[in-house]
């Protein structure tokens, strides 16, 4: 069984940065596709960022592109989720999922393991 943890939410102001973080434990996952979600309050989830096994492919919501990165680590098994110039649309709780798979997408059923979520708030 997979098991996902999400850290590094927080409260920040408008224009500065986070970086979210998301270990998992389980089993191996080099070869899952992870990806981060969000959902605002009143909102349906989201897709924010997703990345493939290898790291060589990345893919971003447009709302997000250019200012997020997605990045992971597989000998600590942790994605991690940069977050800079922020603003308070990205208010959320941020979900880390993983995925069986190599190939990359924006489709959270695509998803077979979710985190509790982790709560980002930017005030302007």
């Amino acid at each position: 069984q997979v098991q996902l943890e999400e850290s590094g939410g927080g409260l920040v102001q408008a224009g500065g940065s986070l970086r979210l973080s998301c270990a998992a434990s389980g089993r191996n996952f080099n070869f899952y596709r992870m990806g981060w979600f969000r959902q605002a309050p009143g909102k349906e989830r989201e897709f924010a960022a997703a990345i493939t096994w290898s790291g060589s492919s990345t893919r971003y919501a447009d709302s997000v592109k250019g200012r997020f990165t997605i990045s992971r680590d597989n000998a600590a098994n942790t994605v991690y989720l940069q977050m800079n110039s922020l603003k308070p649309e990205d208010t959320a709780v941020y979900y880390c999922a993983l995925g069986q798979g190599g190939y990359i997408t924006d489709d959270s059923r695509r998803y077979d393991y979710w985190g509790q979520g982790t709560q980002v708030t930017v005030s302007s």
